[in-house]
């Protein structure tokens, strides 16, 4: 065979490998959206949606930027910069309004965003937004999030893009991120624990999101389940989150009433730490909460164990 010919089929056949791993990986990263069907009928808990909106810290993210000319910062209006090691978000608006909020979402489009990191138009969120953690809440928890994020004043925001580089691309690769961050199964109660340490269970593993920042990743930028809680690099890539396990055994609290207590006062109460990292503002969604949360809150976190060796400090019991 001669010299051209050879080449001519190494070219053909290069064209055909590349072809084929462009192809594998436009499967591989579709978007998966549920269909509308799959999202039940329920009437929004107005109140069950304002605890849920102060359990996520919705408002700590979702703030308007300083300086916005009339903004409001009780209201989720978005655009505060969240500064990360691969670039700078801007979180969207979560008012009601029809051209740069919610206002023409369904609940599908909701539950989309919230449990599989999808837009309406069925773009990939970049996982700043942490619905790795969101896919834990009950369905009819997020309807009524929904429901009350919608019963709120309208505020004209309009979405600005995110500083990253290649985002367009990116994003779509992010459907390969999810292959494995959203591998594992969700959140159910555990039937050994009471009713408390469950609903403290589900409160951080779900719409608190607390693993996403308390638990360290792996070099793919995935939550290392084995590790939970466990403590990490802070996402903005400056200092470090410190670890939630072993709070009573490291003497960081005296029991689940000391912390329940640091939790409802933060350092008004000479509790140290807990304004740093932008814990101060979760610190102050999670004084909202009725006691029985915040307490059920400090039950699960005070029963994790300091260090956890060979999966002993996974997620709480996951469904089948």
């Amino acid at each position: 065979m001669s010299g051209p010919s050879r080449a001519k089929r190494a070219a053909v056949a290069a064209v055909v490998v590349a072809t084929a791993g462009a192809a594998a990986f436009w499967l591989l990263t579709a978007p998966r959206p549920l269909a509308p069907s799959a999202i039940p009928a329920h009437t929004p808990d107005l109140a069950n949606g304002e605890l849920l909106f102060h359990a996520g810290s919705c408002i700590s993210c979702h703030r308007p930027a300083k300086g916005t000319p009339g903004a409001d910062p009780a209201l989720p209006s978005g655009g505060a910069p969240f500064k990360t090691p691969v670039g700078t978000f801007y979180p969207q608006n979560l008012t009601p309004d029809d051209a740069t909020g919610l206002g023409r979402w369904r609940p599908v489009d909701f539950v989309n965003a919230m449990t599989r990191g999808l837009s309406p138009s069925g773009r990939h969120y970049f996982p700043a937004f942490p619905y790795p953690s969101y896919r834990n809440v009950r369905t009819t928890d997020l309807l009524d999030l929904f429901g009350y994020l919608r019963s709120l004043p309208k505020v004209v925001s309009p979405e600005r893009p995110p500083d990253v580089p290649f985002a367009r691309v990116a994003r779509r690769g992010v459907g390969l991120w999810d292959l494995l961050a959203l591998r594992g199964p969700r959140f159910s109660p555990d039937p050994a624990r009471d009713a408390s340490w469950n609903r403290g269970a589900y409160l951080v593993a779900g719409i608190g999101h607390c693993g996403e920042c308390h638990t360290p990743r792996n070099l793919l930028m995935v939550p290392e389940r084995s590790r939970w809680l466990a403590g990490g690099p802070h996402p903005s890539g400056e200092g470090e989150v410190p670890s939630l396990r072993g709070l009573v055994a490291r003497k960081r609290y005296k029991d689940a009433a000391d912390l329940t207590l640091a939790l409802q006062n933060g350092e008004t109460f000479g509790y140290d730490r807990l304004s740093s990292g932008g814990m101060g503002e979760i610190q102050e969604n999670l004084s909202l909460l009725p006691d029985a949360d915040v307490r059920a809150i400090a039950d699960y976190l005070v029963s994790l164990p300091q260090a956890p060796v060979d999966g002993a400090g996974a997620a709480p019991r996951p469904s089948r």
